[in-house]
């Protein structure tokens, strides 16, 4: 599936806003929501993700259409990445370690705005290290 590549850096600001609010008020149960964000755009797609439909609905109709389309499973990857970071964090918060949702929020954020500010997917680059080192069997 091809994708428009500003949506996930749309996506990317969103979640950035919404971690830095985590970090803030070291909000386990709005971390937690963060995370079926992510849970969504890595299982069931990137268009399935409440920041895909906005960025659908409410922004790319203002848009001119893209230069160019990219591949969906590298940034889908990276929400992999971030779900995993966001339920370690809500573990952390949950969990009564309030550091370790502190750290795991930090990381997400930093990854998340990477992406939104500078257009550099971190997930997505690790896919590709990934992919290189494991070649599928096609």
């Amino acid at each position: 599936m091809q994708i428009d590549p500003r949506g996930p850096r749309f996506a990317a600001a969103l979640t950035s806003l919404v971690l830095a609010a985590v970090l803030i008020t070291g909000s386990g149960p709005l971390l937690a929501v963060q995370a079926l964000v992510f849970a969504l755009g890595a299982l069931a797609g990137l268009s399935y993700s409440p920041y895909g439909w906005l960025f659908r609905v409410l922004v790319r109709p203002r848009l001119a259409p893209p230069a160019e389309l990219e591949d969906a499973r590298a940034p889908r990857f990276a929400q992999a990445v971030g779900l995993l970071f966001a339920l370690v964090g809500v573990a952390g918060y949950l969990g009564g370690a309030s550091w370790l949702g502190l750290a795991a929020t930090a990381c997400a954020l930093a990854a998340a705005f990477l992406n939104a500010a500078f257009g550099y997917c971190l997930g997505c680059e690790i896919y590709l290290l990934w992919r290189r080192a494991v070649p599928s069997r096609a």
